[in-house]
């Protein structure tokens, strides 16, 4: 009886990946409950929020004067606080996830090496949106988690998060974090190359969305077997009409380099801070990709061939870190092992 009063009272726990672009939520026991766009819709004069999620992604560029959609998540960091509060709240919600006993807690996964005062403003909107406890765990221990590597043993573990905001590279070793970089290039970085290419190249401005889909369509870091063509739609900036222009798979490349470039420069400088009992390990088990930045086409191969070690993905590198939050609520053995990357707030 005491089990089962107990797996009832855990059952509304929630893990959160409050990611720049996209929010994914993991109910213990259950999996995957939510994963919509970090985006919020607001009206303008009232501050109210008009939608959350893919109700908000599908407004952007298309609404009129009196609304406006944000994403108040940048670099994987708040960047407005009292916009994020209300966005957690209403993903909250959605999940209808409701407590039988007590407030849930809430274990929200967050970027390596940010301030106290960013951490504050994550735990806050959490507390804010209902939870009893507010938790944090660093993203590269929650994506190793969540990619089901086993974190505890004294093996030297290298995990490439790539999300929309930030790149995590870490070397992780007996229930802890040895070596981490942190750098604010994801793809959402991508997307603003691709944005600067055709402003740049063309004269022309495209949205959001048309460089989101340019990057998933023929965007890569290594060559294509057959280079891709796309047509695309933007602004002329000169006339200001609408203009219709093609765009190479070549040429995407191109502009992608330089935070390619950046992505790969700090694989390369973790790998050199590493201890060297463990980049032997690393040596035989290569390197795990996870993230939504890992499915760019060829950026396994390109960080195959600068790093010359073998380079692999999760099976779902979207939801590793969500995943990862998730199962760490699961187990509080393993909550205890890794205790060191989680710091916790509460209500009572």
């Amino acid at each position: 009886m005491y089990k089962l009063l107990k797996s009832l009272v855990r059952s509304d726990d929630l893990g959160i990946d409050l990611g720049t672009r996209n929010t994914v939520v993991y109910s213990p026991g259950i999996g995957i409950i939510l994963s919509e766009p970090s985006m919020v819709a607001l009206d303008k004069k009232t501050g109210a929020i008009m939608a959350t999620g893919y109700e908000a992604y599908n407004m952007v560029g298309r609404t009129p004067g009196n609304i406006i959609a944000v994403r108040p998540m940048k670099d994987g960091v708040v960047a407005d606080f009292s916009i994020t509060e209300k966005m957690v709240d209403a993903f909250v919600k959605k999940t209808k996830i409701k407590s039988l006993f007590k407030k849930p807690r809430i274990l929200i996964g967050i970027p390596w090496g940010i301030t106290n005062v960013e951490k504050r403003a994550v735990s806050d909107a959490a507390l804010q949106a209902g939870a009893g406890e507010s938790l944090l765990i660093e993203e590269p221990m929650a994506a190793a988690v969540g990619a089901l590597v086993d974190v505890t043993e004294p093996r030297g573990k290298m995990i490439v998060d790539i999300g929309g905001g930030t790149t995590e590279v870490a070397i992780i070793s007996l229930s802890g974090i040895v070596v981490c970089k942190s750098i604010r290039i994801g793809g959402d970085e991508f997307d603003q190359a691709i944005i600067q290419h055709c402003r740049q190249h063309y004269n022309l401005l495209i949205g959001e969305r048309m460089s989101e889909r340019v990057k998933i369509e023929i965007g890569s870091a290594s060559p294509f077997e057959k280079e891709k063509n796309m047509i695309v739609k933007g602004r002329d900036l000169v006339s200001g009409l609408p203009k219709t222009f093609t765009l190479s798979s070549f040429e995407i490349r191109d502009a992608l380099a330089e935070p390619i470039s950046a992505i790969v420069t700090t694989i390369r400088s973790t790998l050199e801070e590493t201890p060297p009992e463990l980049s032997g390990d690393i040596l035989k088990d290569g390197i795990l990709m996870t993230g939504g930045g890992s499915l760019l086409y060829g950026i396994a191969h390109r960080i195959a061939n600068e790093t010359e070690l073998q380079v692999s993905r999760a099976e779902d590198p979207l939801t590793c870190v969500a995943s990862g939050t998730g199962k760490v609520l699961e187990s509080e053995e393993l909550m205890r092992k890794i205790s060191s990357t989680i710091s916790h707030k509460n209500t009572y």
